[in-house]
């Protein structure tokens, strides 16, 4: 039999393109604009499968999922929204929906979403309460979003979570999201950067230690660990843990329980362990760095922070939010950044991820005389930012975007190739001081080839 699949958008276009994907794919699709009408619907007929919006005048999709719990718990829910931030992730979740889908959207992802939550058809839905907002943890691109569904799956689990990913990605806000999210949130988080630690405090540092049990330990001393008791205990760059310390914090993950330095009685302790790291601990096991058994205990699920070149449509977003954020720092008014500053930060590939954004605009915002950030303001700390602003691939899809936007309705190669081919030109002959010759073999033609683009490009 063919899915009875039910859409609930209020934007005509978005209702449209649903019902012609899920028709192609042989469902019996049927659109609503409002919550209204389609509980007036559910009063007479059933879907097998709900794909509504989050955000509608008459009411908000966790409303209807809040309503539609009540009367038809095993109706599996998928929900569509353009405001697609971590709250929304969690707080569709926390409603029992089956799957998060930001917009734009692909529709064979949304049609197999359709198709995986008939198979689950039945599976009964469960809600919690909500968390804190982290709004540093901010972002549109995809890769965002799949840390944020992640946030979202976990948020009714105490599981041991590992987050990998390059340094300054922002693992322990991804920490601090997921102990607000999950039903330790009333208990403590605490966070622990064991690189930043010598090896022989770091055991004390977690473990405690009793009155005694070493020069200098003139009190007994609670560690993270018992700080942590009923909460979250992050642990950061775990992959520099010594081996001693692995096979410790195995035994506490497996049991539950340890010892304090020096102590005689075993401490049991409820913490969920949230670790983090930039190195790969898989292979660091293989080769006997890492402990394998240690590696498997703490990847029970993982999280992966993308680096920010692999999420650059966030990058004019984290610059305003920081921006806004270094001004209220700093008590002066927030700055603005002029269309060719955003240009050159936008291009730029920022190896320190997010923290390096952070930094960034705290200085610029000291440094720029006016209300406007322009070029001039804007340092980085490899002095790369004039290399990335003549990476001619960049500014090649920008001129391209622009050029579409525009409505322009000459071909796009029409336009670019004659002045592609005639810069190239320019710059071989410059080089081969006008000896064509020359300029031919570095530009990989023959001289023949050259003389007859150039005639080809001077009516051009």
């Amino acid at each position: 039999m063919s899915l009875n699949v039910w859409v609930v958008d209020d934007d005509d276009s978005v209702r449209w393109v649903l019902e012609e994907a899920l028709q192609q794919a042989d469902m019996n699709p049927r659109a609503f604009a409002s919550g209204d009408a389609f509980f007036g619907a559910l009063l007479k007929d059933r879907p097998d499968v709900l794909v509504t919006d989050i955000r509608m005048p008459d009411m908000s999709g966790l409303d209807l999922m809040a309503k539609l719990s009540r009367s038809h718990p095993d109706i599996p829910v998928i929900v569509i929204t353009a405001h697609s931030d971590l709250d929304s992730a969690v707080a569709a979740y926390h409603g029992g929906a089956f799957e998060y889908l930001p917009k734009p959207f692909d529709l064979d992802e949304a049609v197999e979403l359709v198709n995986r939550a008939a198979r689950q058809h039945g599976e009964s839905v469960t809600q919690s309460s909500g968390g804190r907002v982290f709004p540093s943890l901010i972002g549109q691109a995809p890769a965002m979003q799949e840390v944020f569904r992640a946030i979202g799956r976990l948020s009714r689990s105490s599981m041991t979570v590992l987050i990998t990913g390059e340094s300054g990605t922002g693992k322990e806000l991804i920490a601090r999201a997921l102990h607000e999210h999950s039903p330790r949130s009333g208990k403590p988080f605490i966070a622990l950067n064991t690189s930043a630690i010598a090896s022989e405090l770091l055991e004390s540092e977690l473990f405690g230690h009793e009155k005694g049990a070493f020069t200098g330990a003139n009190e007994r001393r609670i560690g993270r660990f018992e700080q942590a008791d009923g909460g979250t205990l992050f642990l950061d760059e775990i992959g520099d843990m010594s081996p001693g310390l692995q096979t410790r914090l195995l035994r506490v993950l497996a049991e539950g329980e340890f010892y304090r330095v020096g102590g005689q009685v075993s401490i049991r302790v409820d913490v969920r362990v949230i670790a983090a790291t930039h190195q790969d601990l898989e292979a660091a096991g293989k080769s006997g760095v890492f402990r394998e058994d240690l590696y498997h205990r703490l990847n029970v699920m993982n999280v992966h922070a993308p680096p920010l070149r692999e999420r650059r449509e966030d990058i004019p977003l984290l610059l305003r939010f920081y921006l806004d954020k270094a001004a209220e720092e700093l008590s002066v008014s927030a700055k603005s950044l002029s269309p060719q500053a955003s240009e050159l930060l936008c291009n730029y590939d920022w190896p320190g991820n997010v923290r390096e954004v952070v930094n960034v605009c705290r200085r610029m915002t000291v440094l720029a005389v006016g209300s406007e950030i322009v070029p001039e303001d804007v340092s980085l700390a490899d002095g790369s930012v004039q290399r990335e602003h003549l990476d001619w691939a960049r500014a090649l899809d920008r001129w391209a975007q622009l050029q579409l936007s525009a409505g322009n309705e000459q071909p796009l190669l029409e336009q670019a190739l004659p002045l592609f081919e005639r810069t190239l030109i320019n710059t071989a002959l410059r080089a081969a001081r006008g000896k064509r010759l020359e300029a031919a073999k570095l530009l990989g033609w023959g001289r023949n080839t050259l003389t007859r683009k150039i005639k080809e490009l001077e009516g051009k």
